[in-house]
């Protein structure tokens, strides 16, 4: 069975006897896992405070249409 993996894979597997190879490895995936849903929260609370920002802005900006829109239309009467 392990010479058909390695003879499969070209040689690529490794599977080493001693287990306690595999810590650092899993200890690099943990910190990896950590850095990527930070960054991920991050951005989504970045993306909260832009889409805040971008509504008070179309608010104001609405407002202000409706209000040029009520002058002009008081002076054409």
């Amino acid at each position: 069975m392990n010479s058909f993996l390695i003879n499969f894979s070209g040689g690529f597997l490794y599977f080493p006897e001693d287990k306690s190879l595999y810590l650092p490895a899993a200890i690099e995936f943990l910190i990896l896992i950590i850095i990527v849903f930070s960054t991920f929260f991050l951005f989504r609370r970045i993306s909260a405070r832009q889409a805040e920002k971008v509504k008070h802005l179309e608010d104001r900006a609405l407002k202000e249409r409706n209000e040029r829109l009520a002058k002009e239309s008081t002076l054409k009467k």
